[in-house]
Protein backbone atom coordinates (compact mmCIF):
# COMPACT_ATOMS: atom_id res chain seq x y z
CA UNK A 1 0.00 0.00 0.00
CA UNK A 2 2.55 2.63 0.96
CA UNK A 3 4.30 1.33 -1.99
CA UNK A 4 1.46 1.86 -4.53
CA UNK A 5 0.80 5.61 -2.71
CA UNK A 6 4.31 6.52 -3.54
CA UNK A 7 4.04 5.99 -6.73
CA UNK A 8 0.65 7.54 -7.15
CA UNK A 9 2.59 10.31 -5.82
CA UNK A 10 5.36 10.57 -8.45
CA UNK A 11 2.72 10.54 -11.10
CA UNK A 12 1.58 13.16 -9.64
CA UNK A 13 -1.82 12.64 -8.28
CA UNK A 14 -2.54 14.42 -5.02
CA UNK A 15 -5.33 12.62 -3.17
CA UNK A 16 -4.98 11.59 0.35
CA UNK A 17 -3.40 7.93 1.71
CA UNK A 18 -6.49 7.86 3.77
CA UNK A 19 -8.81 8.43 0.36
CA UNK A 20 -6.27 6.01 -1.52
CA UNK A 21 -7.22 3.10 1.62
CA UNK A 22 -11.10 4.19 1.68
CA UNK A 23 -11.18 3.24 -2.43
CA UNK A 24 -9.19 0.21 -2.20
CA UNK A 25 -11.60 -0.84 0.38
CA UNK A 26 -14.90 -0.09 -1.43
CA UNK A 27 -13.69 -1.56 -4.70
CA UNK A 28 -12.59 -4.98 -2.88
CA UNK A 29 -16.44 -5.15 -1.25
CA UNK A 30 -18.36 -3.96 -3.87
CA UNK A 31 -16.03 -5.88 -6.59
CA UNK A 32 -15.45 -2.85 -8.65
CA UNK A 33 -14.09 -3.35 -12.21
CA UNK A 34 -10.87 -2.43 -13.20
CA UNK A 35 -12.55 0.35 -14.94
CA UNK A 36 -14.94 1.23 -12.43
CA UNK A 37 -11.80 1.66 -9.83
CA UNK A 38 -9.90 3.53 -12.60
CA UNK A 39 -13.12 6.10 -13.38
CA UNK A 40 -13.33 6.64 -9.13
CA UNK A 41 -9.79 6.61 -8.59
CA UNK A 42 -10.17 9.84 -11.70
CA UNK A 43 -13.60 11.04 -10.03
CA UNK A 44 -11.74 11.62 -6.27
CA UNK A 45 -8.06 12.74 -8.11
CA UNK A 46 -10.52 15.75 -9.69
CA UNK A 47 -12.00 16.76 -6.73
CA UNK A 48 -8.83 16.91 -4.83
CA UNK A 49 -7.47 18.97 -7.42
CA UNK A 50 -10.80 21.28 -7.93
CA UNK A 51 -10.51 22.00 -3.70
CA UNK A 52 -7.07 22.76 -4.33
CA UNK A 53 -7.13 25.06 -6.60
CA UNK A 54 -10.22 26.73 -4.93
CA UNK A 55 -7.85 26.79 -2.02
CA UNK A 56 -5.44 28.30 -4.13
CA UNK A 57 -7.02 31.36 -5.36
CA UNK A 58 -9.18 31.59 -2.76
CA UNK A 59 -6.05 32.62 -0.77
CA UNK A 60 -4.70 35.04 -4.04
CA UNK A 61 -7.85 36.56 -3.65
CA UNK A 62 -7.67 37.73 0.14
CA UNK A 63 -11.04 36.94 0.42
CA UNK A 64 -10.99 35.99 4.11
CA UNK A 65 -13.78 33.41 5.60
CA UNK A 66 -17.10 35.03 4.45
CA UNK A 67 -20.36 33.22 6.61
CA UNK A 68 -22.06 30.85 4.56
CA UNK A 69 -25.03 32.02 2.89
CA UNK A 70 -27.15 29.52 5.17
CA UNK A 71 -26.78 30.96 8.12
CA UNK A 72 -27.71 34.58 6.71
CA UNK A 73 -30.61 36.04 9.07
CA UNK A 74 -32.67 37.40 5.93
CA UNK A 75 -35.18 38.43 8.42
CA UNK A 76 -33.12 40.77 10.19
CA UNK A 77 -33.47 43.53 7.62
CA UNK A 78 -36.59 45.50 7.80
CA UNK A 79 -35.64 45.98 3.59
CA UNK A 80 -33.42 43.96 1.42
CA UNK A 81 -34.03 43.13 -2.01
CA UNK A 82 -33.34 39.38 -1.48
CA UNK A 83 -34.81 38.54 -5.12
CA UNK A 84 -32.01 40.62 -7.05
CA UNK A 85 -29.25 39.28 -4.36
CA UNK A 86 -30.00 35.75 -5.58
CA UNK A 87 -29.88 36.78 -9.18
CA UNK A 88 -27.05 38.40 -8.88
CA UNK A 89 -25.76 34.74 -7.24
CA UNK A 90 -25.87 33.72 -10.95
CA UNK A 91 -22.92 35.97 -11.71
CA UNK A 92 -24.88 37.43 -14.99
CA UNK A 93 -23.46 41.11 -13.98
CA UNK A 94 -19.97 39.49 -14.29
CA UNK A 95 -20.29 38.32 -17.85
CA UNK A 96 -21.73 41.56 -18.52
CA UNK A 97 -19.25 43.83 -16.91
CA UNK A 98 -21.66 45.40 -14.41
CA UNK A 99 -21.02 46.42 -11.19
CA UNK A 100 -22.38 46.13 -7.87
CA UNK A 101 -22.82 48.70 -4.84
CA UNK A 102 -23.98 47.43 -1.30
CA UNK A 103 -25.10 50.61 0.70
CA UNK A 104 -26.04 50.65 4.56
CA UNK A 105 -24.73 51.47 7.78
CA UNK A 106 -22.20 49.53 9.72
CA UNK A 107 -22.32 45.87 11.17
CA UNK A 108 -25.59 44.96 8.86
CA UNK A 109 -23.54 42.26 6.60
CA UNK A 110 -22.68 44.13 3.06
CA UNK A 111 -19.15 42.45 3.67
CA UNK A 112 -20.37 39.41 4.08
CA UNK A 113 -22.99 39.74 1.05
CA UNK A 114 -20.03 40.68 -0.94
CA UNK A 115 -17.82 38.24 0.00
CA UNK A 116 -20.12 35.49 -1.50
CA UNK A 117 -20.57 36.73 -4.58
CA UNK A 118 -16.65 36.91 -4.48
CA UNK A 119 -16.53 33.06 -3.40
CA UNK A 120 -19.20 32.05 -6.05
CA UNK A 121 -16.93 33.38 -8.80
CA UNK A 122 -14.28 31.62 -7.28
CA UNK A 123 -16.08 28.50 -7.63
CA UNK A 124 -16.93 28.99 -10.94
CA UNK A 125 -13.31 29.36 -11.75
CA UNK A 126 -13.02 33.70 -11.93
CA UNK A 127 -10.47 35.39 -10.96
CA UNK A 128 -11.35 37.72 -7.58
CA UNK A 129 -9.52 40.32 -5.72
CA UNK A 130 -11.00 41.92 -2.49
CA UNK A 131 -9.99 44.49 -0.28
CA UNK A 132 -11.31 47.79 2.17
CA UNK A 133 -11.13 50.60 0.18
CA UNK A 134 -8.64 52.60 2.67
CA UNK A 135 -6.53 49.21 2.07
CA UNK A 136 -6.32 49.31 -1.47
CA UNK A 137 -5.54 52.84 -2.29
CA UNK A 138 -2.65 53.05 0.47
CA UNK A 139 -1.18 50.33 -1.33
CA UNK A 140 -1.20 52.24 -5.00
CA UNK A 141 0.20 55.41 -2.98
CA UNK A 142 3.02 53.52 -1.12
CA UNK A 143 4.49 52.99 -4.63
CA UNK A 144 7.67 54.86 -5.02
CA UNK A 145 7.36 55.66 -8.73
CA UNK A 146 4.94 56.06 -11.33
CA UNK A 147 6.33 52.73 -13.05
CA UNK A 148 5.50 51.13 -9.90
CA UNK A 149 2.21 52.29 -9.18
CA UNK A 150 1.25 51.14 -12.93
CA UNK A 151 2.26 47.30 -12.21
CA UNK A 152 0.45 47.84 -8.88
CA UNK A 153 -2.92 48.91 -10.42
CA UNK A 154 -2.69 45.67 -12.37
CA UNK A 155 -3.64 44.11 -9.22
CA UNK A 156 -7.03 46.02 -9.11
CA UNK A 157 -7.56 46.40 -12.71
CA UNK A 158 -7.35 42.48 -13.99
CA UNK A 159 -9.08 40.54 -11.92
CA UNK A 160 -12.70 38.92 -13.06
CA UNK A 161 -13.84 40.46 -9.89
CA UNK A 162 -13.23 43.37 -7.97
CA UNK A 163 -14.08 44.09 -4.14
CA UNK A 164 -14.03 47.33 -2.67
CA UNK A 165 -15.09 47.12 0.95
CA UNK A 166 -16.16 49.66 3.67
CA UNK A 167 -15.90 53.13 1.24
CA UNK A 168 -17.19 56.07 3.45
CA UNK A 169 -15.03 55.21 6.78
CA UNK A 170 -12.06 57.11 6.48
CA UNK A 171 -11.25 60.03 4.10
CA UNK A 172 -8.78 59.85 1.35
CA UNK A 173 -6.79 62.95 -0.24
CA UNK A 174 -7.52 63.71 -4.53
CA UNK A 175 -4.56 61.74 -5.15
CA UNK A 176 -6.12 58.70 -4.19
CA UNK A 177 -9.12 59.89 -5.48
CA UNK A 178 -7.52 59.70 -8.97
CA UNK A 179 -6.20 56.77 -8.34
CA UNK A 180 -9.64 55.06 -7.65
CA UNK A 181 -10.91 56.78 -10.61
CA UNK A 182 -7.81 55.05 -12.49
CA UNK A 183 -9.06 51.53 -11.31
CA UNK A 184 -13.10 52.46 -11.88
CA UNK A 185 -12.53 53.73 -15.40
CA UNK A 186 -10.60 50.96 -16.31
CA UNK A 187 -12.32 48.38 -15.27
CA UNK A 188 -15.70 50.43 -16.76
CA UNK A 189 -17.65 48.09 -19.05
CA UNK A 190 -15.13 45.26 -19.32
CA UNK A 191 -14.69 43.96 -15.77
CA UNK A 192 -17.21 43.92 -12.91
CA UNK A 193 -16.77 46.14 -9.77
CA UNK A 194 -18.42 45.47 -6.27
CA UNK A 195 -18.65 48.09 -3.99
CA UNK A 196 -19.58 48.48 0.38
CA UNK A 197 -20.28 51.60 1.83
CA UNK A 198 -22.75 53.70 4.38
CA UNK A 199 -22.95 56.94 1.93
CA UNK A 200 -25.33 57.82 -0.88
CA UNK A 201 -23.90 58.70 -4.42
CA UNK A 202 -24.41 62.22 -3.22
CA UNK A 203 -21.80 62.02 0.06
CA UNK A 204 -18.67 60.64 -1.60
CA UNK A 205 -17.65 63.91 -2.08
CA UNK A 206 -17.58 64.20 2.00
CA UNK A 207 -14.76 60.75 1.07
CA UNK A 208 -12.87 61.88 -1.50
CA UNK A 209 -12.32 65.95 -0.91
CA UNK A 210 -11.67 68.57 -3.63
CA UNK A 211 -11.07 65.55 -6.04
CA UNK A 212 -12.02 67.04 -9.31
CA UNK A 213 -12.00 63.45 -10.78
CA UNK A 214 -15.06 62.62 -8.63
CA UNK A 215 -18.32 63.13 -10.92
CA UNK A 216 -16.48 60.98 -13.83
CA UNK A 217 -16.06 57.96 -10.88
CA UNK A 218 -19.43 58.09 -9.68
CA UNK A 219 -21.11 58.33 -13.37
CA UNK A 220 -19.09 55.49 -14.24
CA UNK A 221 -19.35 53.33 -11.49
CA UNK A 222 -23.14 54.08 -11.79
CA UNK A 223 -23.69 53.86 -14.89
CA UNK A 224 -24.32 50.15 -15.28
CA UNK A 225 -24.82 48.87 -11.38
CA UNK A 226 -27.27 46.99 -9.60
CA UNK A 227 -28.23 48.43 -6.03
CA UNK A 228 -28.96 46.68 -3.00
CA UNK A 229 -30.05 48.98 -0.52
CA UNK A 230 -30.45 47.06 3.24
CA UNK A 231 -32.25 49.18 6.23
CA UNK A 232 -31.53 47.72 9.15
CA UNK A 233 -30.05 47.81 12.64
CA UNK A 234 -26.33 46.92 13.77
CA UNK A 235 -26.58 42.75 13.45
CA UNK A 236 -23.43 43.05 15.90
CA UNK A 237 -24.74 45.88 18.37
CA UNK A 238 -28.47 43.72 18.38
CA UNK A 239 -26.03 41.01 19.07
CA UNK A 240 -23.78 42.74 22.02
CA UNK A 241 -26.94 44.09 23.67
CA UNK A 242 -28.05 40.42 23.70
CA UNK A 243 -24.59 39.15 25.41
CA UNK A 244 -24.84 41.91 27.62
CA UNK A 245 -28.30 41.40 28.78
CA UNK A 246 -28.23 38.44 31.20
CA UNK A 247 -25.60 40.18 32.83
CA UNK A 248 -27.48 43.46 33.82
CA UNK A 249 -30.47 41.10 35.01
CA UNK A 250 -27.89 39.34 37.42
Amino acid sequence: MSDLFDLLRKLGLRLSREALDALLVHAQKSRLSPAQLLEQLGEIEQRERDARNLARRLKRATLGSPVPLDKCDWNHPRSIDRELYEELLSLDFLRRGENVLFRGQAGIGKTSLAQNLGLRALERGRTVRFATVPAALADLLRQESLPATERRLRRYTSPDLLILDELGYVPCDSRAADLLFHIVSRRHEQRSIVITTNLAYKQWGTVFHDASCLGALVDRFAQHCHTVDIDADSWRDSHSIKRLSPRKKK
